[in-house]
């Protein structure tokens, strides 16, 4: 509840730093990364720990949680910069090297609120019958405390009524730190930590943990990755020819749009793009997979946005890249720090 709160303060007080808060790489997504991470490892112990039938499904969580940290951070893809393969690239929104945001999204989203309620509600409700308990005993099933439900119940709801925009990344972290305080609960049961840290304490500490992990991994990320002169002038140069492209034919644009370039030719049909300067460059050395999917110079996706300033007629439209660092800098209606963009005139 507490994450809810500071969010909801963010949303009426710093509604800025809120959008920042949200991005790809900040703070909320590796506090995600690391709380999803360190339960895996706690339920991965548990589960060489147990010393009796096979441990089969303390396993899975580990395995489960291990592969949502990852798909959290796309597999280090944004980290190094390497171009995923081509499926992900025209299959995946995001063109990025993650498995979630290729499966439909009606059925993703049943799929989390399932795993929500079935594993933090209702197995821990059925484990609480006596008969019931015992079944799920013997075949292996570790269903999470009672104590949890509130918990789970409260990411489930947040999910469900989405109170604000990318109130999605709010739940990932909660769900999260739900595992962890599981896996946590899970460790104190088997006694591996005897005398040492009370319960509640423990969750305190976690919680501590993975936000201050989070907070040093989202500003260590901020250092510029290979800022190298020609590569930035590369950026530059694929810029101006995707600018000149946009001005020699009439923009199809609505006000607030904001868009990976690629999403933004295959939905409104600009295949112009695909065949003007920018795509010409491939002359001069242009990667054909960079060319075809509008990816910048770091593998990173080139963006168009239409501002649409309050209170004027006249639109603004830039297109940009996330420059060296990788990281969204740009406002709804400036380009700034690393990013290098360019604005396109005469839209209507």
């Amino acid at each position: 509840m507490g994450l809810l709160g500071y969010a909801y303060i963010l949303v009426a007080v710093a509604p800025d730093y809120y959008y920042v808060s949200v991005q790809e790489d900040e703070y909320v997504e590796w506090a995600s990364f690391w709380a999803f991470l360190a339960a895996s490892a706690l339920f991965l112990l548990s589960a060489v720990r147990q010393r009796r039938n096979l441990p089969w499904f303390l396993t899975g969580l580990a395995l489960f949680c291990f592969v949502v940290a990852m798909e959290e951070i796309s597999w280090g893809q944004r980290i190094i910069g390497y171009r995923p393969p081509v499926y992900f690239l025209e299959h995946n929104f995001q063109q990025e090297l993650n498995l979630h945001n290729v499966v439909d999204t009606s059925l993703r989203k049943l799929g989390l609120k399932v795993i929500i309620l079935g594993y933090g509600v209702v197995l821990p409700l059925a484990a609480l019958v006596p008969a019931m308990g015992r079944w799920l005993n013997k075949l292996g099933i570790v269903a999470p405390p009672a104590a949890m439900i509130p918990a789970f119940l409260a990411v489930f709801v947040t999910y469900q009524i989405y109170p604000w925009k990318h109130s999605g990344e709010w739940v990932e972290l909660m769900l999260g730190l739900a595992f962890l305080f599981v896996a946590l609960a899970r460790s104190e049961d088997q006694g591996e930590r005897p005398g040492m840290t009370a319960p509640a304490l423990a969750l305190v500490i976690g919680w501590l943990v993975v936000m201050v992990l989070g907070a040093s991994t989202a500003a260590a990320s901020r250092i510029y990755r290979n800022a190298l002169p020609e590569t930035v002038d590369a950026a530059r140069q694929e810029i101006e020819a995707l600018r000149v492209d946009f001005e020699a034919r009439r923009v199809t644009s609505r006000c607030g749009l904001h868009k990976r370039l690629y999403t933004y030719v295959q939905k409104y049909e600009q295949t112009y793009l695909l065949e003007g300067v920018f795509a010409g460059l491939k002359a001069q050395g242009l990667p054909k997979e960079r060319a075809d999917f509008f990816l910048d110079p770091w593998n990173s996706p080139y963006w168009v946005r239409d501002s649409c300033p309050t209170g004027s007629r006249k639109r603004q439209v830039f297109v940009y890249s996330f420059g060296p660092n990788r990281k969204r800098e740009s406002s709804r209606s400036q380009i700034r720090g690393d990013d290098v963009g360019v604005f396109i005139a005469g839209v209507p």
